[in-house]
């Protein structure tokens, strides 16, 4: 399916630059001889996309440019050069960053590219020489193939919602961990990253602050990662409580209703990476953290660990409770274990690293920016329900109703809100309401369902007054044109052999990604 796909994104890349080829070709009656005596095109029409720069190329005339040509005139725009910043602007506003891991050959490639020039500009060699070993993604990119298609557009809906909030006054920022009373009530930030990598902030976004609550979904990922859903739930159920999320109280079968109120998460710890010492649980916990991060900002607050552990009468009334109750694996160390949720709570991020982990669960467990399988869709699919139906403490039930988003919120002020398939977000703003939700945070994403059909139970194919950031002029990602059954066979025949063209092993002589797609075949499944 990827594969059918991709070719069919392929030939809606080629066809807007074959006027533009046409002129760059330039082929003469002699160059014609030459390439049908070589065995080359005969046609004028498929001498037309018969690039005779090089000498390589001349060998191969008869045959469609390299995506690396095609991306070129795309952005040159008729110039014979590109400007380096011309290009990073570009890319920018695609929604991909220049540091993305996944660009980090093609951006070492143009930095030592660079000093090679004395204008800072790229010619048709040189830059194909910088794009080829990411030309899949920033394919992709330049021909708004992405699940945000016109980036910009979004982000500037994304803008006036975040303004929005911004104005808000009310809220009080918490003070019963000395630590984060110590936060300007003023902080505030929106950072979200797709399912494709597009990267947008606002705000505050590298302030570093803990996780508190919202690292709960995350620990929880983790373990029904290793031990499986019906390992987990032994221990902890599935029910929205109904109470405070410091409550002493159990389930009729004496668990904790679920992981996302304290009672949960402390039994939730317990599961983690068992037979180990506390030092290696964290140290485990935290390479899953970074992992989910796509290895950006992942940190640790030993002040609030401090702050945690002096204020924490109410968790360990719960952790004794749990232990009378023999909710804990056989052989837990209840005091251990409350040592390391305060840690886990005290882990720190930005809303920037923090929304690659929101967007490595709106993608199924994989992280955006790496491409590296982080969970498992087991683990993702639980860890989302529960998060829709528990998340956001006594609010939960008002904010499935009114967003229809899974979201996970704590004290610090944060919120991780998740699009699946679509994005990850962090909001974050240290003020909070009387339910310990933020106050700007609990707007941005009521504003943000009100605009664009987000919610779960929008209606895609007919409910048209919300905007569909997935769309640009219909739907090119999901609803492509219907092709009779003849014309589909023809395509998925097709699709190995162009697939191979477009990304050759790494053995091939031939290190270009040129597509050996014939005219005759485009024009046939137009």
């Amino acid at each position: 399916m990827l594969q059918f796909r991709f070719s069919r994104a392929l030939k809606e890349f080629c066809k807007p630059n074959l006027t533009r080829l046409w002129k760059a070709s330039k082929v003469t009656d002699n160059n014609v001889t030459a390439a049908t005596a070589a065995g080359g095109c005969a046609s004028s029409y498929r001498r037309s996309l018969c690039t005779q720069t090089d000498a390589a190329n001349e060998k191969k005339a008869g045959i469609l440019p390299s995506l690396e040509d095609l991306l070129f005139y795309t952005i040159a725009e008729g110039q014979e050069k590109i400007p380096a910043h011309k290009f990073t602007t570009a890319l920018k506003a695609t929604g991909l960053r220049t540091g993305d891991p996944r660009l980090k050959e093609c951006m070492e490639m143009l930095k030592v590219t660079l000093k090679t020039t004395s204008d800072g500009a790229l010619d048709r060699h040189l830059f194909k020489k910088c794009v080829q070993s990411n030309i899949v993604l920033l394919t992709q990119a330049f021909r708004k193939k992405f699940v945000i298609p016109d980036f910009q557009s979004f982000t500037s809906h994304i803008d006036q919602i975040y303004e929005s909030a911004k104005s808000l006054s009310g809220g009080q920022v918490a003070d019963y961990i000395p630590q984060l009373a110590k936060f300007s009530p003023n902080l505030w930030a929106v950072a979200l990253c797709t399912v494709d990598g597009q990267r947008y902030t606002a705000g505050d976004t590298k302030v570093p602050f803990c996780l508190q609550s919202c690292v709960k979904p995350l620990k929880y990922a983790v373990a029904v990662h290793d031990h499986g859903t019906e390992y987990v739930h032994r221990f902890i159920g599935k029910e929205p409580s109904g109470l405070r999320f410091n409550k002493l109280f159990l389930d009729e079968d004496d668990k904790p209703h679920n992981p996302m109120v304290n009672a949960g998460a402390i039994v939730c710890t317990s599961l983690l990476k068992q037979g180990v010492s506390t030092a290696e649980k964290f140290d485990y916990v935290m390479n899953f953290m970074k992992k989910l991060a796509g290895n950006e900002y992942v940190g640790f607050s030993n002040a609030t660990f401090q702050s945690e552990r002096l204020s924490g009468d109410r968790n360990f009334a719960i952790g004794y409770y749990l232990k009378e109750k023999k909710c804990f694996p056989e052989g837990t160390d209840m005091i251990s274990i409350l040592d390391l949720y305060f840690q886990l709570c005290s882990i720190e991020v930005t809303c920037e690293s923090a929304s690659v982990m929101a967007a490595t669960l709106a993608n199924g467990g994989f992280c955006p920016i790496t491409g590296e399988r982080v969970l498992n869709p087991e683990a993702v699919r639980n860890t989302l329900s529960l998060m829709h139906s528990c998340g956001m403490y006594d609010f939960s039930g008002q904010f499935a109703f009114h967003v229809g988003l899974p979201a996970k919120s704590g004290v610090s002020g944060g919120i991780l809100l998740v699009v699946p398939n679509v994005m990850g977000i962090m909001c974050w703003s240290p003020p909070l309401d009387k339910l310990g939700n933020s106050v700007r945070g609990i707007q941005f994403c009521t504003d943000l369902v009100q605009l664009c059909n987000f919610h779960n139970y929008d209606n895609l194919r007919h409910f048209a007054k919300k905007l569909d950031p997935r769309r640009e002029g219909g739907d090119q990602r999901q609803n492509l044109e219907p092709l009779d059954y003849t014309s589909l066979q023809k395509e998925l025949a097709l699709n190995d052999k162009v697939w191979k063209k477009v990304c050759p092993s790494e053995t091939d002589e031939d290190s270009s990604t040129t597509v050996v797609y014939r005219m005759e075949s485009m024009v046939e499944r137009n």
